[in-house]
């Protein structure tokens, strides 16, 4: 008990002292997988429930996990950069911003035979790149603007954090249930975005002007839920699903020029299906086939090549596609202490040619990633988990929108192109 107090104590730290950090683009502005052990499995979880992250994988995954404490972070790297080509306005940059440190934390508890209470804190992002300024010539004097025509430091800074507790529920020996009420915040600034909010030498593009860059953080609310069905066809066999319509969240009022719906950013619709087979005592196999609606939420799905001011209900956006994910997993126990993970991820890119311009700030295009990790038994209660993940580089590239917006072959053409890497630790605690 002692170890569980502890583990309490450690987890509250960190989520207490550490500030709120983006998980970058993976699929799409959504993490690979939630939970150190799932990110292991290329994010293939929804008929695994092995850890206490039921709330952001399946709920009804908390009737099967036990009594489990959860803490760990990864430290991610992503790489990010753009270049333009072709036109007056060429130049390259690379995303300065780097390295980010992302807590997690997961907590389950068996109430009796039948009912089990799970909290998971987890969180997305992607919208989060930071450019050089200086380093084009505008129209205003020579090497003046950023890579969108703006003054100074270009970049976004999108954050959400969800709060999960849940509820799960045993139909019988066989089959359950489980929700979680999603308690969502989000926070979002941008800065360097000047050419696009009525500036002089550009033509009008926001219909509210003064809402759209250099309006530091503004902070929104939410809540939403998730659905959740594990079940166990045979002894080798389960299947899981699990379902979050569109999460409706609190406008960005200090950004109500820039994201269409007048400041609108709710989390998209998406939903899990998957199975698991424990093909030998030793291997277990996992997939899962994920489903994301970006297409949903106006800010993110409209297509930026929209004929309407930026902020208006049909006003242009970052032209996000639905996209749907496959996960597979494996794990093996190479001994009582030690079992070994692998997983593949693969998913389809969001962002089309069309709409490179915009995603200058949010180049969520990698599509292919790779896991490693396993997990060492410290003691009969206590393991420790470790796990790393590699996001091949993919690059897409499109005609600029100054080419419209300015003039034909002003901008030329404009690439993309995002890579990324993460090393996570996860300790776990069985009371």
């Amino acid at each position: 008990m002692s170890t569980y107090k502890n583990g309490i104590r450690i987890a509250a730290a960190i989520l207490t002292i550490s500030p709120l950090t983006a998980v970058m683009a993976t699929n799409g502005y959504f993490s690979h997988g939630y939970g150190i052990k799932a990110k292991a499995m290329g994010g293939a979880s929804v008929a695994v429930g092995q850890d206490a992250f039921a709330g952001a994988n399946n709920p009804a995954a908390a009737s099967w996990a036990g009594n489990r404490l959860e803490v760990g972070a990864d430290i991610f790297n992503p790489k990010r950069s753009t270049e333009r080509t072709g036109g007056g306005f060429d130049g390259r940059a690379d995303s300065d911003m780097s390295t980010f440190v992302i807590p997690e934390f997961g907590y389950n508890r068996t109430i009796n035979n039948d009912l089990a209470f799970n909290l998971s804190v987890y969180g997305n992002g992607g919208l989060n790149t930071r450019y050089p300024g200086g380093q084009l010539n505008c129209g205003a004097g020579p090497a003046t603007g950023n890579l969108l025509c703006g003054n100074g430091i270009l970049g976004v800074d999108l954050i959400q954090l969800v709060i999960a507790p849940t509820l799960a529920y045993k139909l019988n020996a066989n089959h359950s249930v489980g929700v979680s009420p999603l308690l969502t915040y989000q926070q979002f600034k941008s800065y360097g975005l000047q050419a696009f909010d009525n500036a002089p030498g550009f033509p009008p593009l926001t219909g509210s002007p003064g809402n759209v860059t250099n309006n530091g953080y503004d902070r929104s609310t939410g809540v939403g839920v998730r659905l959740g069905y594990l079940g166990k066809l045979s002894d080798q066999v389960k299947i899981g699903a699990s379902y979050s319509p569109k999460t409706n969240m609190k406008k960005f009022e200090k950004y109500s020029g820039l994201f269409a719906g007048q400041g609108g950013f709710d989390i998209p619709a998406n939903f899990t299906v998957g199975m698991s087979l424990q093909a030998t005592p030793d291997v277990l196999l996992a997939l899962d086939y994920q489903r994301i609606k970006y297409s949903g939420v106006a800010s993110v799905g409209n297509p930026s090549t929209n004929q309407a001011p930026l902020g208006s209900t049909n006003g242009p956006g970052f032209g996000w596609s639905d996209i749907g994910v496959v996960k597979l997993g494996v794990q093996w126990k190479f001994d009582p202490k030690l079992t070994v993970m692998a997983g593949y991820n693969k998913g389809q890119n969001p962002i089309q040619s069309r709409d490179v311009t915009f995603n200058i700030l949010a180049p969520g295009v990698v599509t292919t990633h790779l896991t490693l990790g396993g997990t060492y038994a410290l003691s009969t209660n206590t393991e420790v988990t470790a796990t790393y993940m590699h996001a091949r580089n993919n690059t897409v590239t499109g005609s600029s929108l100054f080419n419209g917006l300015v003039g034909p072959g002003a901008g030329g053409n404009e690439s993309i192109r995002l890579k990324q890497n993460s090393l996570g630790v996860q300790f776990g605690w069985r009371y």
